[in-house]
């Protein structure tokens, strides 16, 4: 950020100064080179140092190197203004890349909360305090509610209800009691649990969480900066060129004069500087990234903008990426009263109750429950609840419960979700379907998916295998994986990436801190922002604020876009200096012919790649 403040003030400074020196007529010859050195040196110094560096280093030919040998060129035939207007317009575009560049994430390590801070280590008849490194298997640990699970093992004594959303990115906690195995990285959200460790803590899994995104950040394939994979062919042509062109001829030429043929081998490095790329090229990736950005997608950098652009295959996590994340009652069946009746009765006995399915009934009530009307509430671990409710006996809960009970006549659909029933004095009344709603753009963002010749679509979900199908399913979905832990995700991903093209890319949506490796090691990752972990977004690339899926085709085809911009300037650029480089050796150019081809060029370009500026008319 210092950096780019530093560059914004030598850029304000150099362009005042060199606009007094056209207001102000200086004859001395003097006085007009030190004036404009002096400009050239304060906009031009930190490029001069990178190329002597890089000299140093023998790393030669890059676009430092010619920016300093064109603009050098320019001071040795005269061309004082041109010299630090070509400077000033290359650092100009070095601001704009910069400035897209420093969206990039954070350090990942540090929004990974979830490893835990300590562990309580029976000591004889006391719980201590201490590291989870300084736990061995086969020690004794208690964890409070509230408190991390910090270490893999056995429920010895207690049962709670364990949020897992930090493992398995779905939000529905599960109930651990005794004889239970219980995974590091839960949040123990009530209850006291004893437990024996069964793994250490570098084998534990939070520990191989922590792994898995630092190493599927290693293994990401940077995209190389297209200007420096330019320089690095087109740098030495010219240079090679310029140099031919100033020596060759008047060895070879009678009545040749050195002096002219230098003069035009430095028409040639001016007419070479790469102005139109250096500066259009990062501006048409600015331009598309900040258009994004008014669409509420944060694309982290070009190189993502541009992997984007060669998305062939799209996976999705399940919840909180295609489906809300929220539980809602879906559907209420009455077999006796009203659906009203059946919500009511449910809503009353789980009034208690802080579980989301408890919550996702109270809310469809919408009504305040009078909890003096709920007595004798009782609850059967596995099965529900049973209470008196207006003094009558009611039963909420599973099949088993109703089973346990002696309710007859119980039905039970086949469909995804959560199926809820309802008895009233030992009479069954209903049943309530609860369920993770779709979101309601994600049929929408798939269809435009495959509109933009996305080749395939695949789902991995940590969720159970009925719902996660029926849900792939209802959406189009072409492949779907399902009851997958973090490290089944990464290992289907990598199977994934081995069966993608050469040329495409892989995309990875997801949302939850268990997404956070798989993030990492696809070709682009993409994250659902508004309600995402911290982790995901920091590991992903792209960021959908919005949290709607139908951002995810919006973000391919702007990103297409651009891309084809970029493309237009490049061989725009490049076609008109080919042309000005062969008359400029021929002689058939003059100075004021370079400066078009350089200056007019680069113009022309920035006026192309401010079309990524209109993004609406660009995805339109």
């Amino acid at each position: 950020m210092a950096k780019n403040k530093k560059r914004v003030l030598k850029i304000v400074v150099s362009i005042v100064l060199l606009t007094m020196m056209h207001v102000v007529r200086i004859d001395s010859f003097w006085a007009t080179f030190i004036g404009y050195g002096i400009i050239y040196l304060i906009i031009g110094s930190d490029v001069l140092k990178k190329a002597g560096h890089n000299l140093l280093r023998k790393d030669i030919f890059d676009e430092n190197f010619l920016m300093s040998l064109a603009t050098i060129g320019a001071f040795a035939i005269g061309q004082y203004a041109e010299g630090v207007a070509v400077m000033l317009f290359y650092q100009i575009g070095e601001l704009f890349q910069s400035y897209a560049v420093n969206q990039s994430r954070k350090s990942i390590s540090k929004m990974m909360d979830i490893r835990p801070d300590y562990a309580n280590l029976y000591v004889e008849d006391k719980v201590e305090k201490v590291d989870p490194d300084e736990v061995e298997i086969g020690d004794y640990i208690e964890i409070k509610p509230g408190e991390r699970v910090p270490l893999d093992g056995l429920v010895i004594s207690g049962q709670a209800l364990v949020d897992t959303s930090a493992l398995t990115g779905e939000s529905v906690p599960q109930k651990i009691s005794q004889g239970q195995e219980i995974l590091s990285g839960c949040i123990n959200t009530n209850g006291v649990l004893k437990v024996e460790v069964k793994q250490e803590f570098e084998d534990s899994t939070v520990n191989k969480i922590l792994d898995l995104v630092e190493n599927a950040s290693s293994k990401k394939a940077q995209t190389e900066n297209f200007i420096t994979k330019f320089a690095r062919y087109y740098t030495p042509t010219v240079v090679a060129c310029a140099f031919l062109l100033a020596v060759i001829p008047p060895v070879v030429i009678a009545n040749a004069e050195f002096k002219e043929w230098i003069y035009r081998a430095l028409t040639f490095l001016v007419i070479s500087c790469p102005c139109a790329l250096v500066i259009s090229v990062p501006l048409s990736f600015f331009g598309g990234i900040g258009g994004a950005s008014k669409l509420g997608i944060l694309i982290k950098g070009s190189n993502y903008l541009e992997a984007l652009a060669q998305t062939e295959v799209v996976v999705f996590d399940k919840t909180g990426t295609l489906t809300e994340g929220t539980f809602e009652v879906q559907k209420i069946h009455a077999v006796r009263d009203t659906e009203e009746k059946v919500l009511k009765y449910a809503a009353y006995v789980e009034s208690f109750s802080t579980h989301p399915i408890a919550l996702s009934l109270q809310k469809a009530f919408g009504e305040v429950v009078k909890k003096d009307e709920v007595k004798n509430l009782e609850e059967h671990p596995g099965q529900g609840l049973t209470a008196e409710v207006f003094g009558k006996n009611v039963f909420v809960g599973n099949q088993r419960l109703m089973q346990h009970q002696g309710v007859a006549g119980v039905l039970e659909p086949d469909v995804s979700g959560t199926i809820v029933h309802v008895a009233i004095d030992r009479e069954y009344v209903g049943y309530l379907l609860i369920a993770d709603a779709i979101k309601k753009d994600a049929q929408e963002a798939l269809t435009k998916l495959k509109e933009l010749h996305i080749e395939k679509t695949i789902m991995l979900t940590g969720d159970n295998n009925r719902i996660g199908q029926a849900v792939g399913k209802k959406l189009g979905l072409d492949q779907i994986y399902t009851e997958l832990m973090p490290a089944d995700k990464v290992a289907c991903l990598e199977e994934i990436l081995k069966r993608a093209s050469s040329t495409g890319k892989v995309a990875f949506v997801g949302d939850g801190i268990n997404d956070a490796p798989v993030l990492a090691r696809a070709d682009i990752g993409i994250a659902m922002g508004g309600l995402g972990s911290d982790a995901a977004i920091e590991a992903a690339d792209v960021v959908i604020m919005t949290d709607e899926p139908s951002k995810i085709p919006v973000s391919i085809k702007l990103a297409k876009k651009t891309m084809g911009i970029v493309k237009q300037n490049i061989l725009f650029a490049l076609g008109i200096k080919v042309l000005f480089l062969v008359l400029g050796a021929v002689g058939m150019m003059t100075i004021g012919g370079a400066v078009f081809a350089d200056v007019g060029v680069t113009v022309l370009a920035i006026l192309n790649a401010m079309r990524c500026l209109y993004v609406k008319k660009l995805i339109n």
